[in-house]
């Protein structure tokens, strides 16, 4: 008797046991779905209003799922996917032929999904009434052939220029090196950095000899529901690859500017995930490159990679 009543306890015991195994089993896939779980990612800081925003709807949807953004500069978010400290960035730039090795030799194979073209915008004080600029010049003025704002428009009075960027490791500083600069260094005369996008554009709307460089996502008007105007406390200005800058040339880093590539300063936005596994940073990747996580980034000012954009011609020969 004692004998069969061992057997019943021990098969119950196991009978527990497969069932909390079970349990926990499908406790801890719950936790990392494509709509559940919580997740940490870094964040190019220059797109932290896009961003945000996307957070905010796709929680909103999905209420089992938690993102939790870190916004640095581009440099610390590339080293948080190398640590592994993240699985997901959000950045300006696909992998290095080096990086993806590195991930390679550790038989990680990262998936890299562009999700929107950004424009660099360059903006100017209310008061200063030179806005046309041609990428040459603006070559010039970074690393310090140029230092004047009288050596670009000779009736100018604003002395010396000043170029004001967000911060010394963000993307918009790598871009134009990358692009423009081609190697040459940076002006430590002209050039400085300050800690935010915020700070560039409010330094900006205070110094008449200032330029900032900062992402177009920071000076759109959010009231503006058409996506067609600028922060009213700053000008912009308008950029040509020609050897001379005309109205008829230039280009402000509107949309329709930045499909039809009229407007230079532009650069692709990627999301980069190393993560195996088809989890919450899978679901959040969709969601950014659906209808609706491509609306928001219309609605931001920049271009989004995959919904259409409407470019109207209007006719002023009459």
């Amino acid at each position: 008797m004692r004998t069969i009543r061992n057997s019943v306890v021990l098969f119950l015991g196991l009978i527990f046991l497969i069932f909390y195994s079970c349990q926990n089993k499908g406790t801890k896939t719950s936790l990392d779905t494509p709509t559940t779980g919580v997740i940490k990612i870094g964040v190019d800081e220059t797109f932290e209003p896009i961003i945000d925003s996307e957070i905010t709807v796709f929680e909103s949807i999905y209420k089992s799922a938690g993102i939790i953004p870190a916004y640095k500069p581009e440099v610390d978010i590339f080293n948080l996917l190398v640590k592994d400290s993240v699985r997901m960035i959000i950045a300006s730039r696909q992998l290095t032929q080096k990086e993806k090795e590195y991930f390679e030799s550790k038989t990680i194979y990262p998936k890299e999904v562009k999700i929107a073209v950004d424009g660099i915008a360059l903006i100017t004080n209310r008061s200063n009434r030179d806005t046309l600029i041609t990428t040459e010049t603006i070559r010039k003025i970074l690393t310090g052939e140029i230092k004047k704002w009288s050596d670009i428009y000779p009736n100018s009075k604003l002395g010396a220029i000043k170029v004001i960027f967000d911060n010394p490791n963000s993307s918009t500083v790598q871009h134009l090196m990358r692009t423009l600069c081609k190697g040459q260094t940076l002006s430590s005369k002209n050039v400085s950095a300050l800690k935010n996008n915020v700070e560039v554009a409010n330094y900006v709307s205070k110094s008449p000899n200032a330029i900032g460089v900062i992402g177009v996502n920071w000076i759109s008007n959010r009231k503006d529901t058409t996506c067609m105007g600028f922060l009213d406390k700053i000008r912009v200005m308008a950029v040509t690859k020609e050897a001379k800058a005309t109205v008829a040339n230039s280009f402000q880093p509107y949309q329709a500017y930045l499909a039809t590539q009229q407007y230079p300063l532009t650069r692709d936005i990627y999301i980069i995930i190393t993560d195996p596994r088809v989890g919450l940073t899978s679901g959040f990747t969709s969601f950014v490159s659906s209808d609706k996580g491509q609306r928001i980034i219309l609605k931001s000012g920049i271009l989004p990679a995959n919904a259409p954009l409407r470019v109207i011609k209007v006719n002023d020969n009459f």
